[in-house]
């Protein structure tokens, strides 16, 4: 035991006090968790869980070919076994430093305003701004 600590005590002797291992130089806009943030990865895991039986139920509510029995069946099954908040409708894009759940660019994941801060001080890999 007394090696262990000597060993993690060297090892936080090395790295210098001012390194910022969370934020990898970027300054953190919000560290706050709202109840729309809990919301929506509650949705995503539900959908991520109900995904496949939801698309079944759904190719059969809305084929034209079968019989109206059966597609009522479908959507009666629909209703009664899975929760609508796992339609993929309901998940919002959402900006994984701010948080924010509109202006959100999706290809990066980010808000208009951090892409914008990320792209002027050259953080962001293969994006300039645009010169005129």
């Amino acid at each position: 035991m007394a090696a262990l600590r000597g060993c993690i005590s060297a090892a936080c002797s090395i790295l210098p006090n001012n390194i910022n291992l969370l934020g990898h130089g970027l300054q953190q806009i919000r560290n706050y968790v709202g109840c729309r943030v809990v919301r929506d990865q509650k949705r995503r895991r539900w959908a991520k869980q109900y995904a496949e039986e939801r698309l079944r139920l759904v190719a059969l509510k809305r084929n034209d070919i079968l019989p109206i029995e059966i597609r009522e069946l479908a959507g009666k099954q629909l209703d009664e076994t899975i929760p609508r908040q796992t339609a993929l409708r309901q998940l919002t894009t959402r900006c994984v430093v701010t948080s924010r759940g509109r202006g959100t660019m999706i290809r990066w994941r980010v808000s208009r305003f951090i892409f914008r801060h990320l792209v002027d001080y050259n953080k962001m890999a293969g994006v300039q701004r645009a010169i005129w």
